[in-house]
């Protein structure tokens, strides 16, 4: 379940720069022999020589959904391109506290950076705190800590970004349609992720007065919530244009849901990036017309950025001598135009 970040995303159509092209100079790599890799493995940070030997400290939460699973792989398999680099890397934990002596453990080792995705940003706080006074930088993946003393780095995704764009996409697709209505399929609404998905997506609505909100549900990120929650808004909604649903695993159970209840009548837009969203997209003999890129390649880049704190470099293409301190990913609009680009990427 891609989880919860404060930052906010550039508007629908501005120009983006992914992390994994910003890092291009700063670090090295040995090119890929596998054409079946996750494309962030295909794509090297850079063209340099092998530098300083650098040991990186993963922690990240229990892979008990598909892109937290894929947050894994994606890690794993970059550190593996580096001749200088080695990876210690822990049991995936979403209790707190096991998660906390895992990372103490780390610092114990005296790793040379952390990267650390956790359970539990506001609880992981002082451990990060820990770190950095130890003199270990951190790379803060995705779920932000309370302070950014607890990090050098942030890097992450852009939950209110998949909302605009989301909108913003079903928006251009209905801008001709007089008295246009919409449903959304929600997430866990106690999260604040969810929250600014909401608000991303509500906001660009705004910009189309044709179209109309008519419904929304909160499902839980998982396969049986969204069949469930789907079907109860395809019982209540009789008629509708769109829908966005903001997570492509509970999307499973929610094309289960439709297919049961036998309608095609509306377009629908996903959200994360999973395998089985590009697939049926590129079909295209569905509802599911496109999904709104919340990247698990993030991992990939926070190891990029870790080997660069570890060997005192900074950013191929920027100016500055260091490694920024924060970077937000775009949520990119994958639909069958460009699908195949992002097949490689999809998560399971």
């Amino acid at each position: 379940m891609p989880e919860n970040t404060s930052r906010r995303g550039l508007l629908f159509g501005a120009a983006a720069v992914s992390a994994g092209a910003l890092l291009t100079g700063c670090t090295s790599n040995e090119p890929s022999d596998s054409k079946d890799e996750p494309a962030a493995n295909d794509q090297p940070a850079a063209d340099d020589k092998p530098g300083k030997q650098v040991t990186i400290g993963f922690a990240g939460p229990q892979a008990d959904h598909g892109w937290l699973n894929a947050i894994n792989d994606n890690a794993k398999s970059r550190a593996e391109k580096y001749s200088d680099v080695t990876l210690e890397i822990t049991e995936g934990s979403n209790d707190t506290a096991q998660q906390i002596g895992q990372i103490e453990t780390l610092i114990n080792k005296k790793v040379d950076v952390l990267v650390v995705l956790p359970a539990d940003g506001k609880a992981l706080t002082q451990v990060g705190l820990k770190a950095m006074r130890a003199g270990i930088p951190v790379v803060n993946l995705d779920r932000i800590f309370n302070t950014p003393q607890a990090y050098r780095c942030w890097i992450g995704g852009d939950n209110y970004g998949m909302g605009l764009n989301a909108g913003h996409y079903i928006g251009e697709k209905l801008k001709g349609k007089s008295g246009a209505r919409v449903i959304e399929l929600a997430g866990l609404d106690n999260l604040e992720l969810t929250k600014q998905r909401t608000q991303g997506f509500d906001d660009a609505l705004k910009n189309y007065p044709n179209i109309k909100k008519v419904a929304r549900q909160a499902a839980e990120f998982t396969v049986e919530s969204g069949q469930a929650k789907m079907a109860q808004l395809l019982q209540a909604q009789s008629k509708f244009d769109a829908l966005w649903n903001h997570d492509d695993d509970q999307g499973v159970g929610a094309l289960r849901a439709i297919e049961q209840a036998g309608r095609d009548d509306f377009l629908m837009v996903g959200g994360a990036g999973a395998l089985s969203a590009f697939q049926a997209i590129k079909q295209d003999d569905g509802v599911l017309k496109a999904t709104v890129l919340y990247p698990p390649t993030m991992a990939a880049s926070a190891i990029d950025l870790a080997r660069a704190l570890g060997q005192s470099k900074g950013i191929g293409g920027l100016a500055e001598f260091e490694i920024p301190s924060s970077l937000t990913l775009y949520s990119a609009v994958v639909d069958k135009t460009n699908v195949d680009q992002y097949m490689s990427t999809g998560f399971k």
